[in-house]
């Protein structure tokens, strides 16, 4: 079976392979995918790619650079034998996509189809399919990357989603929706303000709705404005607008009577109050599904817009009704056997005979062809499903769009989850927030709820973060922009963790439906679930950011929920729309949006649950990183390290429980020193948050309290004694000498408790460490050593591993060529036999710095080259690290001076980023300080400044041109550095 690849470049980049994401950390291969990608299906030139990649100022050897970059891509998408789908051609590179693998293909087919729809007076055609189109964006394309590298791309990108805005907005004016619009022309005017479609599309906007003076009103602003800003008059199109106003001319009045309401509903669909936002992805999907599906159910947490969603898709669909929409409201009924007149009254049926109504609403769509929508089927699921599949036998021609938090299971059903609107980027409150519907929603009902409320420079972030933390859920942001009456939203962010209070403004007393606010929603999700449902969600509620089976398991099972009833419950709570599920890895992981969290929390509160819970939470997490300190330094290393970031905020939920309870310090601490074990701090870049959670843990424990010992390894002075030692090694590998002696002296004064005393194994890793990095002492030789051989006895493979690296280090740099050599053999077989694969990195390295130091400068690159490539592509923040570094050296020793000094450049951006400091690492710092005045000397004082500057200013720092063993001959290399060939060879 064929490898199957997606590209979505309409928001930051993504990449599916067999519809699991790829992950490509590098920006510069990320950046060379988005080059090919933008102009996919062809071939693009090296000359371009080289453009695209470093602008004007391309280093001295960009085509073998931009080679070994296209090589890490083919490693990163994991292409097969033959470079797809990813090709090398006679004058560049091209990647090849399927017709609807990459969004933009579909985005610009979609608008094609729109256009030719529009063209063809047909806008009611026109207006899904141009949804569809922009709700393939995600975002600013290409977000991620480079802003000066991309401009051009991203430019072209950005016209063609205003193009296809234009055209929806004149399908959505042909339609009848000026109102709608017009909350969206505003927001698009004030982005865009010299783009005249818009304005032309608010005057016509603003006739339609009867408001004919602003209508030109807004022709005088725009001809100003034109003039002020390009000193130039409207174009041809807005006169042209402008005159059919002042004649009024026919077409315009003809059509205002016809376009001032919404769609044409067929039936009793009620008429919408307020605008309907965004959401134009699903309502195309309902359509779509529509068409083909005899029932469609729209699931969903409480006040997501099910209901809204249903009666805008159901009002597009009408024309293809002949019969019509009827719509059933289910909410207000309490008794099932009420089902079938609710129904039967939807449909105006007047029955009076003493057969069942079941069969008058069958006899009576028998032959017609109806749209059926049977909102809030929740609470009577199974006999909504039985009387849709009586009638779904009966009549052909009937569609069912029904609404309920839980699918219906019947036959042929087709569930569609409605997501909550789209949210701003969490990372960057400053992006166009207009373009995130949640933002959009909230202007536009504080519109009318808070008139004197402005998006400014100053709050556009605390709106951000508003709809961020009401997870965009319609109903929380309507019922906080009403709150922006009385309140900024400042204000209203710094008491969102008491959200159902605040947000509890109950609805006019005129609305039929009863569960108008946050918690009244909430409260009929959870009367919904069985007894087993709500103790699970309550307890669910103790986990932060997600989890898995087997933490659900572990942590919630016990009084009342029975362990091997656990999944049943998830599963129930899944399909009621409270717990989303993600099955895109090799692990199930389950979430709760914040508000469904914050509810459950509270439940837990009330039935007095909250501390039993939070213990078993901070436990299971305890265990957890246990497993991977026993597993460190084994095949499964770097699947154990993804695991741990994927779970740290869990683990800092956790850690901080146990700071906040001396009694369960101890418990913290063999979390925060287990994670130290397995580098998961190093490999997160997260070192300071390491060292924080240490030294907390250790200033709160109760010396005094009994610790759960489970083994001699963490009884309490051994366990104080290893958090010492981890706390003064992370203080080491920072450079942070005056501290890390600091600990070292606490950490002899806690040795002495110990049964091996100061010659205990942690004290005495710490100690060759100290001596090595700080005092470059050759003596840090045989302390590593033996650290080594009793991390070995005492069965502690990990550690022992890491005291074996430092002591090959250690020989590399103080030894002799036969010391040297005979350490890295012993570490380089070790760590192949561990099949670990951050270890067999390390151990790459560590052959390259003895063959720097005792060999030759040529042969050390190929094997630091491997490890720093292998370091990237499994994610590693920390090796890549001194991988440059010690990269630089070697290149500085071959005489490449121009390559050195860029590579100390970006050595220097990758250390001040991880927050290192290289001076207080002295083995380290002297061979820094012998390669700088190495290329100083070759090259002289300017060129080198420029040349570093260029390194410590780029976005990412490439592994040189690739080794030989890796498929590239050092001829070919030779020639592509002479400049005698001008075609790719990766």
């Amino acid at each position: 079976m064929s490898t199957r690849y997606e590209f979505k470049v309409l928001g930051p980049l993504e990449v599916l392979r067999d519809r699991r994401p790829v992950r490509i950390d590098a920006a510069k291969v990320r950046l060379l995918l988005a080059a090919l990608l933008a102009e996919a299906n062809q071939v693009v030139t090296v000359e371009t790619l080289v453009n695209r990649l470093w602008g004007e100022n391309p280093p001295g050897r960009a085509r073998n650079t931009l080679q070994n970059y296209v090589l890490r891509l083919r490693r990163a998408l994991g292409c097969p034998a033959g470079g797809a789908p990813v090709f090398t051609r006679p004058h560049g590179y091209v990647i090849e996509t399927a017709p609807d693998a990459l969004d933009l293909h579909r985005f610009t087919a979609l608008v094609r189809q729109g256009r030719t729809a529009l063209a063809e007076g047909a806008p009611a055609r026109a207006a899904p399919l141009l949804g569809e189109a922009l709700g393939l964006w995600r975002g600013d394309p290409l977000s991620d990357l480079p802003a000066h590298l991309v401009r051009g791309m991203v430019a072209a990108l950005d016209e063609q989603r205003l193009d296809a805005l234009e055209l929806r907005i004149d399908a959505d004016l042909a339609l009848g929706r000026a109102a709608d619009v017009l909350p969206e022309l505003r927001g698009l005017i004030g982005e865009y303000p010299l783009r005249e479609h818009f304005w032309a599309q608010r005057m016509l906007a603003l006739f339609h709705c009867g408001r004919q003076g602003e209508a030109l009103e807004s022709y005088r602003e725009v001809t100003a404005l034109l003039a002020d800003e390009l000193g130039v008059a409207p174009g041809a199109g807005l006169r042209q607008v402008h005159q059919r106003l002042l004649a009024a001319a026919p077409d315009l009045i003809g059509a205002r009577a016809s376009r001032t309401a919404p769609p044409s509903r067929d039936g009793d669909l009620p008429v919408e109050m307020t605008t309907f936002v965004g959401r134009e992805t699903q309502v195309a999907q309902v359509r779509r599904l529509l068409e083909t599906a005899r029932l469609v159910t729209l699931t969903g947490v409480g006040g997501v817009g099910k209901t809204r969603l249903a009666l805008r898709a159901a009002a597009e669909a009408a024309p293809s009704f002949a019969d019509g929409v009827r719509l059933a409201d289910l909410a207000p009924l309490s008794d099932a056997d009420l089902l079938e007149r609710a129904v039967s009254e939807a449909l105006g049926l007047r029955d009076q005979s003493a057969r069942p109504v079941a069969d008058a609403i069958a006899d009576h769509l028998r032959d017609r062809r109806l749209l059926l929508v049977l909102d809030n089927c929740e609470h009577m699921v199974e006999h909504v499903a039985g009387l849709v599949l009586r009638l779904a036998r009966t009549a052909p021609g009937l569609r069912v769009l029904a609404t309920s938090r839980q699918r219906l299971g019947t036959p042929g059903e087709h569930v569609l989850t409605v997501p909550p609107l789209t949210l701003p980027a969490a990372s960057d409150a400053d992006d166009p927030l207009l373009r995130s519907e949640a933002v959009r929603l909230l202007l536009d009902r504080a519109a009318g709820s808070a008139p004197a409320f402005r998006l400014t420079a100053r709050n556009r972030r605390a709106v951000a973060q508003l709809c961020l933390r009401l997870d965009g859920i319609p109903l929380a942001i309507e019922l906080a922009a009403v709150r922006l009456s009385a309140m900024t939203a400042e204000e209203i962010l710094e008491r969102l963790d008491d959200r159902f209070r605040l947000l509890s403004m109950p609805q006019p007393r005129t609305s039929a439906r009863g569960h108008h606010t946050l918690r009244g929603i909430v409260d009929w999700s959870y009367d919904l679930c069985t007894e087993g449902e709500r103790l699970l969600w309550n307890r669910l509620s103790v986990f932060s950011g997600g989890f898995d089976l087997e933490a659900a398991e572990t942590v919630c099972a016990g009084e009342g929920v029975p362990r091997e009833e656990v999944l049943d419950l998830l599963a129930g709570l899944v399909d009621k729309s409270i717990v989303s599920v993600n099955s895109s890895g090799d692990r199930a992981r389950y979430s709760l949006l914040e508000t469904i969290r914050q509810y459950g929390r509270q439940r837990l509160q009330e039935e007095g649950g909250t501390t039993r819970l939070r213990v078993r939470h901070s436990e299971f997490y305890r265990r957890t990183a246990v497993r991977a300190g026993q597993s460190w330094c084994g095949p499964g290393e770097v699947d154990w390290l993804v695991r741990l970031r994927t779970d740290l905020p869990n683990l800092r939920t956790a850690l901080d429980y146990c700071a906040s309870r001396p009694d369960l310090a101890g418990d913290g601490l063999e979390i925060a020193v287990n994670l130290a074990r397995t580098r998961c701090w190093f490999f997160s870049s997260t070192l300071g948050e390491g060292r924080h959670w240490l030294e907390r843990l250790l200033a709160t424990r109760d010396p005094s309290a009994q610790v759960t010992t489970r083994t001699p390894a963490t009884s309490t002075p051994t366990l104080t004694a290893g958090a010492l030692a981890m706390k003064a090694w992370i203080a080491l590998c920072q450079g942070d000498n005056p501290a890390a002696e600091t600990f070292l002296a606490e950490c002899r004064a806690v040795a002495r408790e110990l049964p091996d005393g100061p010659s205990a194994a942690p004290v005495t890793y710490i100690e060759g460490a100290h001596a090595m990095l700080v005092r470059g002492d050759p003596a840090s030789r045989a302390l590593l050593a033996e650290a080594r051989d009793r991390f070995r006895a005492a069965g502690q493979a990990g550690d022992a591993h890491m005291a074996t690296m430092l002591w090959a280090m250690a020989e590399a740099f103080f030894g002799t060529r036969a010391s040297a050599s005979s350490a890295r053999d012993v570490y380089v077989a070790e760590a192949e036999a561990s099949g670990a694969e951050w270890a067999r990195t390390w151990a790459q390295w560590c052959s390259g710095l003895v063959e720097l130091r005792h060999g030759e400068a040529q042969r050390a690159l190929a094997p630091l080259q491997r490890a720093l490539a292998r370091q990237q592509a499994i994610g590693d923040s920390w090796g890549p690290v001194w991988g440059l570094e010690t990269l630089a050296w070697a290149v500085a020793a071959t005489g490449d001076g121009t390559r050195a000094a860029w590579l100390l450049g970006a050595a220097h951006r990758m250390r001040r980023d991880t927050g290192v400091a290289l001076i207080g690492l002295r083995p380290f710092h002297e061979a820094h300080l012998a390669a700088e005045r190495r290329v100083r000397a070759c090259l002289g004082g300017e060129e080198y400044a420029a040349a570093w500057s260029r390194g410590a200013s780029a976005e990412d720092a490439p592994v040189p041109a690739p080794a030989p063993e890796e498929g590239t001959s050092r001829a070919r290399s030779a020639r592509t550095r002479t400049g005698g060939s001008h075609t790719p060879t990766a």
